[in-house]
């Protein structure tokens, strides 16, 4: 039995290219066929826009494309790892190995240094792509594929409520004192039935409320539209009810949502969804760790007892049924019925221990 993690570096470098071309390929090749099919879908939705042009559906796929690679990179890496260990099983390799003497952890080892070096370029570009590509992507749809608004950190259709009222504000800009409101609509409730409704361009916070500019108010009961130059409202109605009334994770980076879960708990606001996505963040991208430990199981075995596939199959469920659990830990965790660190990190640990267990019983 060899002692060393590594025996052979030609080896581990063998085994561990393999992998990361094959994971890479089913990654491109996935993520193209879905980026097409979603094109199928939305090309007629964004070109039926007027003033769209071509130009426009490449910037979609450039917000679109971050988003179904950093979906399809687990299972990836699942499939990736199936190949790599049928493709050595089935070509005597693994005999070869475990004949010198290397235990089904030294086999797995480079796989599973390569996948966390995968975790990591995960996370980074999460964290630094996919955020800002979903966060654009959410707010063009919001507007429905029209013109962005020229700052990026403008929040879009924003709903807020003061007793009976509701007010919408089509374009959110700014922080704190300096909040500015576009295109505003108050529906002006009393009792539940709506009495009226104001609409103003403009708005912005001052020390006795909002003070909305060129204010319409269309009165209900009378049919009648006044107009107003200036119109004070909202006098309790927080800048941070519009800038915080809607975080969205995927949105956000991990070091801005940790900031934004800050604010929240400042304002007295649930957070308990917000930290289980926060934690998932991590744990997310550290689920290519547990591929290689779970799809191990097409490693060993003679392949010419025909149980190969057999086999492969078993790996492949215990990789997806990981992703059941993780999704269904997540809702539970969204939902409050789970502590936000066993929402993200329960899933993970605990297919750790399935793999290892698994490994041990019958290759160890």
């Amino acid at each position: 039995m060899q002692t060393q993690f590594f025996p052979s570096p030609t080896l581990a470098l063998y085994t561990a290219r393999m992998f990361l071309v094959r994971a890479f390929a089913v990654l491109a090749a996935l993520a193209l066929v879905l980026q097409t099919l979603d094109m199928l879908g939305q090309s007629g939705k964004i070109l039926a826009v007027p003033g769209n042009t071509s130009d426009d559906l490449w910037f979609y796929v450039s917000l679109r494309l971050p988003q179904l690679i950093s979906f399809l990179l687990p299972f990836s890496v699942l499939l990736g790892t199936l190949i790599t260990l049928m493709s050595l099983n089935q070509n005597s390799e693994v005999i070869s190995m475990k004949a010198s003497g290397l235990s089904a952890h030294q086999v797995l080892a480079p796989l599973i240094i390569a996948a966390f070096l995968v975790a990591l370029v995960s996370f980074v570009f999460n964290d630094r792509i996919v955020s800002r590509a979903s966060a654009t992507l959410d707010k063009w749809e919001k507007v429905e594929f029209a013109a962005l608004p020229k700052d990026s950190n403008a929040q879009i259709n924003v709903w807020v409520r003061e007793g009976d009222d509701l007010v919408h504000a089509a374009i959110v800009t700014g922080k704190g004192t300096a909040t500015a409101l576009d295109d505003v609509t108050i529906y002006d409730r009393d009792g539940g039935k709506l009495a009226g409704i104001v609409r103003a361009p403009k708005g912005k916070f001052t020390s006795d409320g909002w003070l909305l500019e060129g204010v319409k108010r269309f009165d209900v009961a009378s049919g009648r539209q006044d107009q107003k130059p200036s119109l004070l409202v909202g006098k309790t109605i927080r800048p941070d009810q519009f800038t915080l009334s809607r975080v969205d994770p995927e949105g956000l980076s991990f070091r801005k949502l940790w900031d934004a879960i800050a604010n929240l708990k400042k304002a007295g606001r649930p957070t308990l969804a917000l930290e289980t996505e926060l934690w998932h963040k991590i744990s997310g991208p550290l689920s290519a760790l547990l591929m290689p430990l779970l799809a191990a199981v097409a490693a060993f075995g003679t392949a010419r007892s025909g149980r190969l596939f057999v086999r492969a199959v078993i790996g492949m469920g215990l990789g997806f049924a990981y992703f059941v659990a993780d999704n269904f830990a997540l809702a539970m965790g969204n939902l409050g019925a789970y502590p936000a660190l066993l929402a993200a990190w329960g899933p993970f640990f605990l297919f750790l221990l399935i793999g290892e267990a698994v490994l041990i019983q019958t290759e160890e």
